[in-house]
């Protein structure tokens, strides 16, 4: 598909509800309001799609952006790329799209790192969220000793953290105690406690790190187990 007929197709799944919900969400720029349920269904059919992506994130559409993360090849993600994408992300959700693309690319661990260590707000954040999904994705790319490392470091810089980061730290935390070191993280996130969240004019809230770890982790010993059986 042409980047133009792309477009054309968002824009008729557009709404105004659904703008509005962005907005809250902290969208800014361009959008037609495309609900997720939309662009997934425009991923099945057009899968991946590397030159269609650059195209689309090229365009600064919101909605083009988000399946730009959706239909690109994470093997062709570079750490140039990934950079030059960054530069243009301005909201968590964003982030968090653009993180589900790094942390399957062949410099994840490398970028996550880098941008981990940034002074920006949003730029941190997505490297704490792809920790988060690195633990559930590709739990072999770190060691458990670095695991523990992180977990240090979410128990001494959480609390003081931009906002955002606090939230991608959260869901770092959870997704080591869920796919990685159940007994280590819980203790983290005893410790820790409650995280506060400023999630604006919305419904969205931080879940409480422990009781969400174990419920999740129970859950994933449950599936292993059917599969064993």
């Amino acid at each position: 598909m042409s980047c133009t007929l792309v477009l054309k197709e968002l824009e008729s799944y557009g709404s105004a509800q659904t703008r509005k919900t962005y907005r809250r969400h902290g969208a800014v720029g361009p959008l037609y309001g495309v609900k997720f349920g939309d662009l997934h269904k425009m991923v099945r059919r057009i899968k991946v799609d590397h030159p269609l992506a650059i195209e689309l994130w090229s365009s600064g559409n919101i909605d083009a952006r988000l399946l730009a993360t959706m239909i690109a090849d994470p093997a062709r993600m570079t750490m140039t790329a990934l950079r030059a994408w960054m530069k243009d992300v301005d909201w968590h959700g964003l982030s968090s799209a653009l993180s589900n693309v790094a942390q399957r690319s062949p410099v994840a661990v490398k970028m996550m790192r880098a941008w981990m260590s940034a002074r920006s707000e949003v730029v941190a954040g997505t490297g704490w969220m792809m920790l988060a999904g690195l633990c559930r994705e590709a739990p072999d790319s770190l060691t458990r000793g670095e695991y523990k490392a992180f977990l240090k470091t979410i128990e001494k810089e959480i609390h003081a953290a931009p906002n955002r980061v606090r939230y991608s730290m959260n869901q770092a935390l959870i997704g080591i105690g869920t796919y990685i070191d159940e007994k280590s993280a819980l203790a983290t996130a005893e410790r820790v406690g409650k995280v506060e969240v400023d999630h604006g004019d919305t419904s969205c809230k931080t879940p409480l790190a422990a009781p969400y770890i174990r419920k999740a982790a129970e859950k994933q010993r449950s599936k292993l187990a059917k599969s064993q059986a």
